[in-house]
Formats: structure tokens, C-alpha cells, sequence
């Protein structure tokens, strides 16, 4: 390392906590195994639904990993046919077929390939076991799996999403999804595992070593209303404005310097964004 990045980094590991000690769990989106069966868009959805109201009980919304940008997603009305296996360790059922005859005969126009797939539950119809299938409900962090581009979005809405993608709960999710969105956020990824062509894994392992400072309640507050600002905001000049302050405040928590702050953004322009 150079020497302004030797000086970069030590203000990092002192002021920061590797995320591997934080309290969150990082796991893939959801593998279907054949998405032409599973992944619908809303003019199917209603028609099931039209067919039989029961089946918007397994519909759920899905994001895949084109459809993240910087703290916020782009929903582009998918849907995913949530056929899933049950949860053995909390007495949860697999899903029944059928009980949903609408999605049935959907499913069944396709069912050799269901058959066949690798990916599959107790019968053709059904999903694998998934057993964090809960925390697609939760407060997350959702982001692409493999690009060259860094970006994570923040979804308290129910999402689920697909395995083109890793997504993150537990602890102060909101405040690490808009640390991760800033200049110094993308940097703290520049030494994460590629691809062989240059493209970053953001797995669990990429995101172990991350060094984020732990907030104080204030720093928290403050850094969340900054992301609530930006996800409610329609005006690019204003959107600029706050992504603005909120990288001067994460860059200021870090204690970086004027020189120090250029070297991470000219750094993140040109390999990042």
C-alpha cells in the first residue's frame, strides 16, 4: 500500500467494527430452480388471482440484482410464486399445491422441467428449503451478488429476492445501508474477492472484514434521517445535495482528512460508479 493508503486504512480499523462481530446474518436470495415457472410478472399475477383469491397468499414481489440501485431498488413488477417447503424446526408446512389450484395449473404447463430441476422441495411444485425464509420480511440490506458496480438498497417492504442477489438483517440495518451507499463505504470493498474479470463477490466473505463504526444513538439517528431523506427524494439536485452530507458526515466519522477524502472518491469514481 502507498502511504496516504496506509494512513486510510489505520483510521479505518481504529474507528471502525468488523461486521463479522455485529449482530447480522447475510444470506443469498431465493433459488427457484426454474424461474420461467416461478417468477411472474402483474398481468399473470392478476389473472391468478382473478382464478382464485387464495392465490395471492403465496405471491410475493421479488427484486432481482439489476433492479438495485444506491439505497434504493427499482421494483419492475415481479412477482414470485412462494411455493415453499416449510420450516422442519418451527413446525411450518410446506405449501400444499392443492389449495392453490389457479398456481397449479400455472405450474403445471411447466412441470417436466420442475421435475427435473436440482432445486426443488418435497414434490415438483415446491421450492427448496430456504430456512431464512422469514427474513425476507425483515428490515434488510439487498444488494447485487456479483458486478462491478457497488450498490446495496434498503427495503422494509417484504421483498423478496432472487439469488442474483445477498441481502442482510439483523441489527442497525438502516445506518449500515446508507454507510455502505457513500464513497467511503464502496472503498472499504476494494479488497473483496473478484472474478476473473476483475468483477467483485459480495458475499459473506467480502463483508466479514468490513470495518463500519458501531453508532452512537445519535450518530444513528442522524444517519438514518439522512437515508429516509434520500429514499423519499424525486429531485436529483436535492438527492445530490443530501448523498452529499451524508458522505461528509460518514467521511467525518472516520477522521479522514481533506486529502484523504479526495484519494477515496477519486479511487471509487474510477472503479465503482
Amino acid at each position: 500500500m502507498s502511504s496516504i493508503e496506509q494512513k486510510i486504512r489505520q483510521k479505518i480499523t481504529t474507528v471502525g467494527t468488523p461486521l463479522k462481530q455485529w449482530n447480522i446474518s447475510i444470506n443469498f436470495g431465493i433459488k427457484t430452480g426454474f424461474n420461467d415457472a416461478f417468477i411472474i410478472d402483474s398481468n399473470k399475477r392478476n389473472q391468478l388471482i382473478d382464478e382464485d383469491a387464495h392465490s395471492a397468499e403465496i405471491i410475493r414481489p421479488i427484486l432481482r440484482g439489476r433492479d438495485i440501485g444506491r439505497y434504493n431498488y427499482h421494483f419492475t413488477e415481479l412477482w414470485v410464486i412462494n411455493t415453499h417447503n416449510g420450516i422442519k424446526s418451527q413446525n411450518i408446512e410446506p405449501i400444499n399445491i392443492e389449495n392453490y389450484p389457479a398456481i397449479k395449473a400455472h405450474l403445471k404447463n411447466f412441470y417436466n422441467d420442475l421435475a427435473n430441476r436440482a432445486d426443488k422441495g418435497d414434490t415438483p411444485y415446491n421450492l427448496r428449503n430456504c430456512v431464512y425464509l422469514d427474513d425476507f420480511s425483515k428490515q434488510k440490506i439487498v444488494w447485487k451478488r456479483i458486478g462491478s458496480k457497488i450498490r446495496f438498497c434498503y427495503d422494509d417492504n417484504a421483498l423478496f429476492c432472487l439469488d442474483s442477489t445477498c441481502f442482510a438483517t439483523g441489527s442497525h440495518i438502516k445506518y449500515l445501508a446508507a454507510i455502505l451507499n457513500t464513497y467511503v463505504g464502496n472503498f472499504l470493498f476494494k479488497d473483496s474477492p473478484k472474478t476473473g474479470t476483475g468483477d467483485l463477490l459480495i458475499s459473506v466473505q467480502a463483508f466479514d472484514p468490513i470495518y463500519v463504526p458501531i453508532p452512537t444513538p445519535k450518530q444513528e439517528q442522524e444517519v438514518n434521517e439522512l437515508l429516509d431523506k434520500l429514499l423519499l427524494c424525486t429531485d436529483t439536485k436535492s438527492l445530490d445535495a443530501i448523498d452529499d452530507t451524508l458522505n461528509d458526515y460518514v467521511a467525518q466519522m472516520y477522521g479522514f482528512n481533506e486529502e484523504e477524502q479526495i484519494y477515496i472518491k477519486t479511487y471509487v469514481k474510477k472503479y465503482y460508479r
